[in-house]
């Protein structure tokens, strides 16, 4: 491997962890960004499941692909799969990233296991409010995920109208 790249498209975008050497928007194709996995840890407990992002199939989805070092790989690659695979509700998959500079990379991310007992699926926006506003997990409330999430987005110009909706109900 020549570079090694990670796709962030929730928290990760506005909340690393790990150390990179370059930050660029990215956009993926096949996959779209949607509040679909119940969180039982990070922003939720099994008892009271929270909501976070997961990468859908459907569409596309702008996000932040981060190049780190090679001294760095190891770790970071450590530290992703202790964070975001915790549960097993993602999947770890290499994603073609198309770079904001008109670069195509390959790219580690995350992408919702449909078959997963956490797959939340489509909801409609007053049943997320209803979730969000009352999760709290390890990581905090949730409602500050996803504000932060919408906050990060409207920072990069990125307009995502069902989030939004969501922060509104808040």
């Amino acid at each position: 491997m020549d570079d090694f790249w990670v796709f962030g498209y929730g928290s990760l975008m506005w909340n690393p962890g790990f150390p990179f050497e370059k930050q660029i928007n990215a956009r993926v194709h096949g996959f779209r960004r949607a509040l679909c996995v119940r969180s039982w840890v990070h922003r939720g407990t099994q008892q009271q499941p929270g909501l976070v992002m997961g990468l859908d199939f459907g569409g596309s989805c702008q996000g932040v692909a981060f190049k780190v070092a090679p001294e760095h790989w190891p770790q970071t690659l450590n530290y992703l799969r202790e964070r975001e695979l915790v549960t097993r509700v993602y999947l770890e998959k290499s994603l073609r990233l198309h770079l904001a500079d008109g670069q195509k990379v390959v790219g580690l991310g995350y992408v919702i296991d449909r078959s997963h007992e956490q797959y939340a699926g489509a909801l409609t926006v007053e049943e997320a409010v209803e979730v969000v506003r009352t999760a709290v997990g390890q990581s905090g409330p949730n409602a500050a995920y996803v504000e932060s999430t919408v906050a990060h987005l409207r920072s990069m110009g990125i307009r995502d109208q069902w989030l939004e909706r969501v922060v509104a109900g808040l």
